[in-house]
């Protein structure tokens, strides 16, 4: 792509700026040089100049490049599964320019050469790819990690997501020093002994399948403490999945009382419920587990009024090894950087969420939440972009997931508002085909 680009006559939309209007973005060295509106005479590049890109985005949707604080790229330990490379590449279809991945790789990425490593493996990916460190030393809970050393190593957050961190004394000392290193603490919310062997929620669906379920007090109890002890250390708490509707009251509630507390909810956890797990497919089975419509409704109020500011794919690779089995013995979690935009726009076309609730919660909100300097097309940003035309159809299918693997319950599943073009930094790094 050239040094110069405008992007013409789309629909630009960035709730962080308060823009919605049919414009032209003028791009420069790979920062967004100036937004005008298509009718004006007022432009910084001369159309048609020698070595300037033009890309027609009329009757287009034209947002931030979308940001995804909640990924599973697997690597290095578990690249049969996924890769850098490859979940960069998955998300660069889905329209996400930016993707934080998580700690939970082999070894665990809490110290600093397994954080260089990924971010070496980055530097050739299709997006920015920004480490998540651990919070405890191998993800073991017992000794917290060196958060000094894993942010000067380039780490932008801590979690120990994919397992709780049990001892509340830790936890404690975990929003302390994150507090000192000024990241936030991001908590995945389980009570073990209220888990013990669940594999679904709780409730008639699992009494009927004979399946053991999962509370919502497991995931309650356990955001409780938290928020408590955030409230306790002055610490920055960020929940991941949310999925019930006692987590929401809480987090609403908290951050009424002025504790730094933000949250974010995954694209499946407010469009399937459990009683997708009917017929034991194990592409329905994830930690959290699906809830109820009780559940569901109370998720996208908290998206409407703010309470919930994020919305994260939690995206989790899993081979054919770990999910051809058994209901109970498949690993959790399912791959949602490709369809993501994709549900969550069904809920706008159904009127439950506005589209642009919608893209401050997948751009500029998540962003806010861990600190970072993306999510806008404001003038000198980054030109981190995505183009999207909101009425196409296209089906899900097996052979055209960009991921390495193809665990998701959407196969055969018709959705609406496809990406068309991804840009990173001014230069197109997906166009749909």
């Amino acid at each position: 792509m050239a040094n110069r680009v405008v992007i013409t006559n789309g629909r630009v939309l960035d709730p962080s700026i308060g823009l919605d209007e049919v414009s032209n973005i003028y791009i420069m060295g790979g920062r967004v040089a100036s937004i005008k509106a298509s009718a004006s005479d007022d432009s910084p590049l001369e159309e048609g100049a020698p070595g300037l890109d033009v890309i027609d985005a009329t009757g287009k949707l034209v947002v931030p490049g979308l940001v995804d604080i909640h990924t599973h790229l697997r690597e290095p330990g578990y690249e049969y599964k996924e890769t850098v490379s490859t979940g960069a590449g998955a998300a660069a279809a889905g329209g996400f320019t930016t993707i934080l991945c998580m700690a939970n790789t082999l070894p665990v990425n809490d110290n600093q050469s397994v954080t260089r490593y990924i971010l070496k493996q980055a530097e050739s990916a299709a997006v920015r790819v920004l480490p998540i460190g651990a919070v405890s030393l191998g993800l073991k809970g017992k000794t917290i990690t060196e958060m000094g050393e894993l942010k000067e190593a380039g780490c932008v957050a801590f979690s120990d997501d994919g397992m709780p961190v049990k001892d509340a004394g830790l936890m404690r000392r975990a929003l302390e020093y994150s507090a000192g290193v000024g990241k936030a603490i991001i908590t995945h919310a389980e009570e073990p002994e209220l888990v013990r062997d669940g594999v679904m929620n709780e409730g008639p669906v699992s009494t009927r399948l004979g399946l053991p379920g999962i509370p919502n007090v497991a995931e309650d109890s356990m955001i409780a403490r938290d928020i408590q002890l955030a409230e306790l250390t002055g610490g920055r708490l960020h929940v991941a999945h949310v999925s019930t509707r006692g987590g929401v009251d809480l987090i609403r509630a908290a951050q009424a009382r002025g504790v730094k507390v933000t949250a974010e909810v995954a694209p499946h956890h407010i469009t399937l419920t459990d009683s997708r797990v009917i017929g034991y497919d194990t592409n329905a089975k994830m930690n959290p587990p699906l809830r109820r419509d009780g559940d569901i409704e109370a998720l996208i109020e908290g998206l409407n009024d703010g309470t919930i500011g994020s919305i994260a794919t939690d995206h989790a690779p899993h081979s054919v090894i770990e999910k051809d089995v058994e209901f109970a013995c498949a690993a959790n979690g399912i791959i949602g950087l490709e369809t993501a935009f994709s549900l969550v726009y069904g809920l706008v076309l159904d009127g439950r969420l506005s589209l642009e609730r919608m893209v401050e919660a997948m751009t500029i909100s998540p962003a806010k939440a861990i600190g970072l300097e993306c999510g806008s097309i404001r003038v000198g940003a980054a030109a981190d972009i995505t183009i999207i035309d909101l009425g196409a159809e296209w089906t899900v299918e097996a052979d055209s997931i960009r991921s390495r693997s193809k665990n998701t319950p959407y196969i055969g599943v018709t959705m609406k508002g496809r990406v068309q073009q991804t840009i990173v930094g001014g230069k197109t790094v997906f166009t749909a085909s």
